[in-house]
C-alpha cells in the first residue's frame, strides 16, 4: 500500500478543508496547551493556608493530587476541541485517561486513534472507538472521573452509571443558549437574508464556506423541525434542503410559537428562529422559564439592560455584544448550570476538575495544645473557650 493511499493519508485528505474559522479551534487548542506546560508547576504547588490557634504549632497546605483514571468522552459538534480540550486538563493533573471520540465523526475519531498512541503515551492515554455499545461498556467500568460532553439525555445515563461506583462527573450539556437584541442595535430580518447572500452567495449550496449535516440521520432529525406545520408557515428564508448531499440552506422562521420542536431542542443545524418580544422583561421571562442554559448573549448598546441580563438571569456564561469568543478565554471556568450541565474546565479550570485538593496538616511531636486532653479542668475549658472565641473573631 502506497502512503497516499494509506486510511491515515486519506484521512488526512479529508481535513484539508479546514478554513481559517475551523484551525481557530486548533489554535484555542495550541493556547490550551501552552498554557498548561507554561503554568504548570504553579497549578501543582501547595497553597498555604491559616492555621487555627487551637492547632498551633502547625502549617497546612492545600495540596492537589490527580483523581485517578478519567473516561473522557467526547461529542461530534467539535470533534477535536471538545475531545483534546478536556484531555490537556486531565494530563496535567497527573491522571490516566481514556479517551472515547464520536462515531458519528469517524474520519477524526480515526485520525485520534492513530495520532494519539504516536504523540503521548500509551501506558497513560488511550483511545478506544466504537459507537453506542462500546460507549455503554466504559461506562460499566469504574472510573475516578468522567467527563462527558454532549446532550442532557446521555448525560442523565453517563450520570446514573457514575452514581454507582460514587464517581465525580463534568457535564458538557449544552441546550438551547438565548440572544437577545434591543433595539438600540440596528438590525433587520432583511439585513440577516442580505448577509446570508453576501456571505454564501445566491445558491448556498454551491458555497465552499458551508458545510453539511453530519449524518443522514441528523439531516432527517434537522428536517423533521423544519417540517413541523407550525414551523414551516414561519420560514422567511431559505428553507432548501438536498438529501443527498446532506445540504440544508441557511434558514430564518420568524416568531414560532415557543412549544414547537425547533424552541424546544438542540438544533444543531443551519436554523435561526427569531421571536420578537416587547423588551427585555419579556425576553427575560422567556429565558427564565426555560431550562438554564450553557451561554446567554446580549447585544445592547444600554448598560442597564446589559446588567439586567447579567444579574436576573443564570447562564454558563455570557458574552455582551458578542457570541461564542467567552470560550476562548482561558482563565474562564467554561461550564453549564441546572440542565446545561455541571462542572466547569479551561486552562487551571481544568486542572482543578481532574484533580482532588487534599488539605495535610503538619506539626512536630514537640506535645499537644494545652487542653487537648481529660481531665477537662475549669482552667482548661476556659482555655479552650478562650480558643474558641478568638477563631470567631478573627473569621
Amino acid at each position: 500500500m502506497s502512503p497516499a493511499s494509506s486510511p491515515v493519508a486519506k484521512n488526512v485528505q479529508k481535513l484539508k478543508f479546514l478554513k481559517s474559522r475551523d484551525a481557530s479551534w486548533l489554535l484555542t487548542l495550541a493556547t490550551s496547551c501552552k498554557l498548561a506546560i507554561k503554568e504548570l508547576k504553579k497549578w501543582m504547588t501547595p497553597e498555604e493556608v491559616p492555621v487555627p490557634p487551637m492547632a498551633l504549632p502547625g502549617t497546612a497546605m492545600v495540596v492537589p493530587e490527580p483523581l485517578g483514571v478519567a473516561l473522557v468522552i467526547a461529542p461530534w459538534n467539535f470533534p477535536v476541541l471538545l475531545a483534546i480540550n478536556p484531555l490537556i486538563g486531565a494530563i496535567s493533573a497527573g491522571c490516566a485517561a481514556v479517551l472515547k471520540p464520536s462515531e458519528i465523526s469517524p474520519t477524526v475519531s480515526s485520525i485520534l486513534a492513530k495520532l494519539i498512541p504516536k504523540y503521548l503515551d500509551t501506558d497513560a492515554i488511550h483511545v478506544i472507538e466504537g459507537g453506542v455499545p462500546i460507549t455503554t461498556a466504559l461506562l460499566a467500568q469504574k472510573w475516578d472521573k468522567i467527563f462527558y460532553t454532549g446532550n442532557p439525555t446521555v448525560g442523565r445515563i453517563v450520570m446514573a452509571a457514575a452514581a454507582k461506583h460514587l464517581t465525580p462527573v463534568t457535564l458538557e450539556l449544552g441546550g438551547k443558549s438565548p440572544l437577545y437584541i434591543d433595539d438600540s442595535v440596528d438590525l433587520k430580518v432583511e439585513t440577516l437574508k442580505a448577509t446570508i447572500v453576501e456571505f454564501y452567495g445566491e445558491d448556498t449550496s454551491t458555497s465552499p464556506d458551508l458545510t453539511r449535516i453530519v449524518t443522514a440521520n441528523h439531516f432527517r432529525r434537522v428536517t423533521r423541525l423544519l417540517d413541523d406545520p407550525r414551523t414551516t408557515e414561519k420560514i422567511v428564508h431559505g428553507g432548501e434542503r438536498n438529501e443527498q448531499s446532506l445540504f440544508i440552506a441557511p434558514t430564518i422562521v420568524l416568531d414560532v410559537p415557543l412549544d414547537v420542536p425547533v424552541m424546544l431542542e438542540e438544533i444543531f443545524g443551519p436554523i435561526l428562529p427569531i421571536i420578537t418580544v416587547k423588551g427585555a422583561d419579556e425576553a427575560i421571562n422567556i429565558i427564565l422559564d426555560l431550562p438554564k442554559p450553557l451561554a446567554l448573549y446580549v447585544f445592547s448598546t444600554n448598560n442597564t439592560v446589559q446588567e439586567r441580563f447579567e444579574t436576573e438571569t443564570s447562564a454558563g456564561g455570557m458574552a455582551i455584544n458578542e457570541t461564542v469568543l467567552h470560550f476562548t478565554i482561558t482563565g474562564f471556568p467554561f461550564g453549564g448550570v441546572g440542565e446545561s450541565g455541571m462542572g466547569a474546565y479551561h486552562g487551571k479550570h481544568s486542572f482543578d476538575t481532574f484533580s482532588h485538593k487534599k488539605g495535610v496538616y503538619r506539626k512536630g511531636m514537640d506535645g499537644d495544645a494545652e487542653g487537648t486532653f481529660p481531665p477537662y479542668t475549669i482552667a482548661r475549658n476556659n482555655l479552650i473557650r478562650s480558643f474558641l472565641t478568638e477563631d470567631l473573631e478573627e473569621s
